[in-house]
């Protein structure tokens, strides 16, 4: 039995603070929410020390692939609908999973269902290799009585997230081939075409322009020295790496990419749609608001924007409404704002933040696209200029060392 540290709201509107026996944190918010309180925050307490987060970050190769999660998502789904026990379900889709990871983590969960516990007290252990939104879906599910639909609507809510990761991926990979294909040309340029000319300056008795000395200087300079501008690119990378894995290093990060042009556009709007689906699918299936925008916000990757969801946290537990906050923040986009007071006064919060979603996932693609038919033809024409540049002052000094030699 585990010890849990919990903050909830009373029926009166008082904020309780205690500790709370459990077999898991599930078990531990029913607990509490079968008397009348609203769970705020509930975290395992080790040692006798609270934990920190709810939701460990959990390395990297611990977690899942989010396609093959939304996969079994979606077949368990189908086969309970089907009427299949929920362990069956599980030795079926065992079955059909190749995926090393995956079979592991179904047996685990095949375990511990057949062992008497509920699918989201057997998921509550894997909760870190999970998308942040699923053990909290699968536990308004099985307390409804509707595990089945509820899991539909999850696969659907993350093969919508995986679709628009895809594009995001799909958008950026050409401007990023040419970029590196323009660096690799005028590099191979500077370090092997233009050292071939020194011999014929040198011949000459020539004096160069100051510019074509510059531009055989920085190429001879990369050819002999490229290996300490490998060691500098790379220690000034692991720097920046280090810095932002710290909380002001994140949140400086994140901070000047909402700021940049054109990319922070993309990226706010990403994060409303990422925020708005989480927010209405949890809600909308009967999650309560507070924890389900405490699982929105750490589904949000963009630290600024979930300091912006965290302060509203604090105001609708006062019972304020959430579209005045959201617009002093002044991070979200007024449209989502109007949308979210527009379901916010009709009752219809939950489908007008998946309304939300869809509108900006649209947005989102053809911000890409705009960014990208001007991002491909900018580092053409750059490179263009580039290379006339360093082309026309190699004439210049082979121009003027002919008119020499005449």
């Amino acid at each position: 039995m585990a010890r849990f540290r919990y903050k909830a709201a009373s029926a009166a509107g008082d904020i309780l603070e205690g500790e709370i026996e459990a077999p898991s944190r599930v078990v531990a918010v029913e607990g509490l929410r079968r008397k009348g309180h609203l769970p705020i925050r509930v975290e395992p307490l080790t040692g006798g020390t609270p934990s920190r987060s709810v939701r460990p970050a959990g390395r990297r190769s611990e977690r899942l692939p989010p396609r093959e999660i939304a996969l079994l998502t979606r077949e368990l789904a189908t086969l309970l609908q089907a009427g299949l026990p929920l362990d069956r379900s599980l030795a079926l889709i065992l079955e059909m999973t190749e995926h090393p990871a995956l079979r592991k983590f179904i047996e685990r969960l095949m375990q511990s269902v057949r062992g008497g516990v509920s699918l989201a007290q057997a998921l509550e252990p894997e909760r870190h290799r999970l998308p942040a939104i699923y053990v909290g879906m699968v536990s308004a599910g099985e307390a409804g009585g509707s595990l089945a639909p509820v899991l539909a609507r999850l696969a659907d809510a993350l093969e919508q997230a995986e679709k628009l990761k895809e594009t995001v991926r799909s958008a950026l990979a050409y401007p990023a081939l040419v970029l590196l294909v323009a660096t690799g040309s005028l590099v191979v340029l500077l370090t092997v075409v233009l050292p071939e000319f020194r011999p014929l300056f040198e011949s000459s008795g020539a004096e160069l322009p100051t510019s074509t000395a510059v531009l055989i200087a920085v190429g001879e300079g990369l050819s002999r020295y490229w290996w300490a501008l490998a060691l500098l690119v790379l220690v000034i990378g692991l720097a920046v790496s280090a810095h932002n894995r710290t909380p002001e290093g994140r949140l400086r990060r994140d901070r000047i990419v909402l700021d940049a042009p054109l990319l922070g556009d993309v990226v706010r709007k990403n994060e409303v749609a990422r925020f708005c689906r989480t927010l209405g699918t949890l809600s909308g299936n009967g999650v309560p608001i507070l924890e389900a925008l405490r699982i929105a916000g750490d589904a949000v990757a963009n630290q600024v924007i979930a300091e912006a969801i965290r302060a509203l946290g604090q105001q609708l537990r006062r019972g304020e409404r959430m579209a005045p906050h959201l617009a002093h923040s002044r991070i979200f986009p007024r449209m989502a704002v109007q949308l979210v007071q527009v379901g916010e006064e009709s009752g219809e919060l939950s489908q007008m933040l998946l309304r939300v979603s869809e509108i900006y996932d649209e947005e989102v693609k053809r911000s890409l696209q705009r960014m990208v038919s001007m991002l491909v033809p900018a580092i053409t024409i750059g490179l263009g200029l580039l290379v006339a540049a360093i082309v026309a002052t190699m004439l210049t000094a082979i121009l003027g060392t002919y008119d020499l030699t005449m």
